[in-house]
């Protein structure tokens, strides 16, 4: 990416590891695939010409320019494609404070509404996948540079923080792959993680108080191991011989305890945030259990086998995630034109006999 010919950026300093031009590199190189990141420089090269031709400093921009900015997208682009632009903008502030820029102190972003797009009718934000893999990215990212910032200056304090974000890392991968409930998944333990017909597992209580065993998502095999090893260095013990919560926070005395759910919302809509998504102040971690049924219908998951997964009692709790039955194309009324359709040759002008009822046209 030519970040060197981004227009009003400052010119990079020899040396400077943390500079806007190096951090934005670096953002750009935090994005999963080429296509992103083509998208995102685009939209960002976009925004930035624009600052220029307004005399606007990016870094200490207001929302107020951004606001400009946005009615200036209105009426040549989709509220869908403005949300997206904004989104990748507010990413690029979020990655920017993150590691603490020079002359960024806010995300102007942060108070400027995006566009209203299409969702499924629930109480529930729904995510597509897109957007699951934005904030699974961002929980990677802030791993990343809780790690960075804890070797460079290894702290006490630091190395908590390190801890908690590979925690965070992990419960974001479980909620996102498995579509647990946020209490069943806080409620965990460290014997909880078991293996059964070559597939690593995880035993948890569901609804009903029903004990459940499910397979372990192989996405979050690395990211749950990593988090576990390091806690057992911290704690000065093999894994093998950890005990308590699986997903653990650090406890007045020391020990490991319980997360709570008001710490699983702030961590999933920081997150959300991050990622620039809409609506992120109403994201929650349900938000991943309902995409998590909503998009392994789309991808053609059984009804019986999501229902199952997602431990409703009834059919009808787990249809409501399905968007396929909104599709018109797979209304059934389409089907009839197969089934009812004359074969070759037939006569159209005589009824199919059907049972001792039926009609001829013969003399």
């Amino acid at each position: 990416m030519a970040v060197d010919a981004l227009p009003v950026l400052p010119a990079p300093a020899d040396g400077d590891r943390y500079g806007i031009r190096r951090l934005t590199a670096s953002w750009l190189a935090s994005l999963g695939s080429d296509d992103s990141r083509r998208g995102y420089f685009g939209d960002l090269s976009d925004a930035l010409t624009w600052c220029d031709e307004h005399h606007v400093d990016p870094l200490t921009a207001r929302s107020a320019d951004f606001v400009d900015y946005k009615a200036g997208l209105s009426g040549r682009y989709a509220p869908r494609s403005i949300a997206r632009r904004l989104a990748g903008l507010s990413s690029w502030y979020t990655y920017l404070l993150l590691n603490e820029a020079e002359g960024v102190r806010a995300n102007p972003l942060g108070a400027v509404s995006r566009p209203k797009v299409d969702r499924d009718d629930s109480p529930t934000i729904g995510l597509d996948p897109y957007e699951v893999v934005a904030i699974i990215h961002w929980a990677d990212v802030e791993a990343d540079v809780r790690r960075a910032s804890y070797q460079a200056n290894p702290t006490p304090g630091r190395k908590v923080r390190y801890l908690a974000a590979m925690r965070d890392r992990a419960l974001v991968r479980v909620l996102a792959g498995m579509g647990l409930r946020i209490g069943s998944v806080l409620a965990l333990d460290i014997s909880s993680l078991s293996r059964r017909q070559g597939m690593r597992t995880i035993r948890y209580i569901g609804k009903g108080k029903r004990r459940r065993e499910r397979p372990l998502n192989l996405s979050a095999h690395d990211p749950l191991d990593q988090y576990l090893e390091l806690r057992a260095t911290e704690e000065g013990v093999p894994v093998a011989r950890l005990t308590g919560p699986l997903l653990a926070t650090s406890g007045r005395d020391g020990r490991p305890g319980q997360m709570d759910e008001a710490a699983a919302f702030r961590l999933i809509r920081r997150l959300a945030h991050y990622a620039g998504l809409p609506h992120a102040d109403k994201i929650s971690p349900h938000s991943l259990r309902h995409a998590f049924a909503t998009n392994a219908l789309d991808d053609g998951a059984s009804l019986r086998e999501v229902q199952d997964a997602m431990d409703h009692t009834n059919a009808d709790t787990t249809r409501g995630y399905d968007r396929r039955r909104r599709n018109l194309a797979t209304d059934p009324s389409l089907r009839m034109d197969r089934l009812y359709a004359p074969t070759d040759g037939e006569e159209h002008d005589r009824p199919v006999a059907v049972g001792a009822h039926a009609t001829s046209t013969d003399p």
